[in-house]
Order: C-alpha cells, then structure tokens, then sequence
C-alpha cells in the first residue's frame, strides 16, 4: 500500500502543525497536482521573493542531479553549492523537497550551514585531514534534525534544558501554549513528520523572547528566527553539546495522544537527564559524505 511518504500531496501543511513554518508559502504549494519539478521548485522559490544565495553568496539554483559535469562529479555536496550555488535536488523526494523549502523559509541560516562546511572541508583538504570534525557533524545534525525552541519563560527552557519533560509539558502546559513555541528547521525531522512516531526527536537551540514577539505575524517571526540562528551557528555552534535534545511530540498538540498525563510517563521516550542514549531508529539521522543528505 502507498504510503504518505511515496505520494505527493499539496496539502501537506495541514497534517500537522509541524509544518507551520512552511504556511506562508503553501497557498503557492496548492496549485501542483503532481510531484514539483524543477522548474517549479525554482518558481516557488522565486514567489518568496527573498535572496536564496549559497554561503559564497552565488544565488541558490535547485538542480537535477544529472546535471552534475564529470568536473564536478566528484566535488562534495556542500562544496557544490558553495562554488557554484547548485543544490542537486532528486524528484519525488519529500527528503530533497523540504530541504529546498528549508532554504526559502531560512534563507541566512542555510547560508552559514553551508559556509561551515565548506570552510571544514578546505580546511580537511590542505591539512590533508580525513576526519569530519565535531563542527561539521554538528551543523549537519541541526541541519536534518534542528529545533527552534522560543520561550518568553526562562524557567521553561531551564526545565527543558534538565529534561523534566513532564513538568513542562503536562503541569506547565498552559504557559507552555501561550508563551513557548517550537519552530522546527531539519528538513529530516520535516520528513518524518509525514509519518510521526514516538521516538521522533530533533536537536533544540533555544532563544528566550519578549512575549509580544509571539503576537507577531509569523512571517515576521521566521524572519527574525533566521537572522538569531544564522548568528548562532557562526559564532557558538561548536559541537553536538550545544544543542538539546527535543522529543518533538512532547508539544501539546503536535500529537493526539499527549492530551493524556500518562503519555509523559514513557520513560523511553522522555528520557531523564544523564540517562543512556539508546541506539538510533535506522534512518532517523544520516549524512553522506559525496551525495545528498
């Protein structure tokens, strides 16, 4: 049977309010009755009507991976984009699909990922060093799995920062909906929203916010997101430990069973502070080297 995963659907915005991020460009999403194109994703990219460049500043280009010459065959990814702005792009991916959405939602952000990797992988090259470093493997984690979590409550994210999930989550759960928001980035996490699960996880940076920024329109929010977590990337992003962990379905209404307390009570899921990390679900978290990611 066909999955939500294998099917194109223009509505995907409305299956969950994980996808919020991408409501103000979903009344252009609408209008294809089919998997995008190319063409299309370049139009819709077009429609935002915002500057999409790489980290070099070369403006971004959503490309088929066919289109690669022998030249640049080899070249990484990130470097692809950095030297030439192309974002090899496969069809009929939800995977690709959001990541290019990601850039049109978080345009600075996706800019100083790219950036990173880039300078890493110069770096990597002329000390003829064969290790990712914890940089890189960072800004790839954040940029599949990445939250942004925004409180105008300082104590909410301290209880978030010590995992007392529960806390937050059920006893706050009033505050929580009124002065907390999760803005979810990693377009992995955007993926496996089609299909949620308890298990499903993102890596969290947190900002503390005045509450009247929550009242404003959420175009306005992305905007200024974008610009804080650009920031945060160039200059504290140093490795895994700078970002918490999110179990994303905690949010209440990000899922129709957290409206019961003993949905807090999986211990497997709200994991305490300091307890053992279990082994990842297979294909929650990838990056490859010389393709896509």
């Amino acid at each position: 049977m066909e999955s939500r995963n294998d099917r194109w659907d223009p509505y995907f915005c409305d299956f969950s309010p994980i996808f919020s991020p991408f409501s103000p460009i979903a009344h252009h999403v609408h209008r294809y009755s089919e998997w995008p194109t190319h063409q299309d994703i370049e139009a819709l990219k077009q429609e935002t009507g915002v500057p999409i460049n790489a980290g070099s500043g070369l403006p971004i280009r959503f490309v088929p991976p066919e289109s690669a010459t022998r030249e640049h065959l080899q070249q990484h990814y990130e470097t692809r984009i950095y030297l030439t702005g192309e974002v090899l792009t496969r069809l009929e991916s939800w995977h690709d699909f959001f990541n290019a959405l990601v850039w049109m939602i978080f345009p600075h952000t996706k800019a100083a990922l790219n950036r990173i990797h880039y300078r890493a992988l110069k770096a990597m090259t002329s000390e003829k060093n064969t290790q990712r470093g914890s940089l890189r493997d960072a800004a790839t984690l954040f940029d599949e799995s990445g939250v942004i979590v925004l409180s105008s409550q300082p104590l909410l994210i301290e209880l978030l920062k010590r995992h007392e999930w529960k806390t937050v989550f059920w006893q706050q759960r009033n505050t929580v909906l009124s002065s907390m928001r999760f803005i979810v980035f990693g377009h992995a996490l955007f993926e496996k929203a089609l299909r949620p699960y308890v298990g499903m996880t993102g890596k969290g940076v947190f900002f503390q916010i005045e509450e009247v920024f929550l009242r404003q329109p959420l175009t306005e929010q992305l905007r200024m997101i974008d610009r804080w977590l650009a920031d945060f990337i160039m200059r504290r992003l140093t490795c895994n430990a700078d970002m918490s962990p999110i179990p994303v379905l905690g949010y209440p209404g990000w899922t129709k069973d957290n409206v019961a307390e003993d949905y807090y009570d999986n211990r497997q899921y709200f994991r305490p502070f300091g307890s053992k990390k279990p082994s990842r679900r297979s294909g929650d978290w990838h990056s490859d080297d010389v393709g896509y990611r």
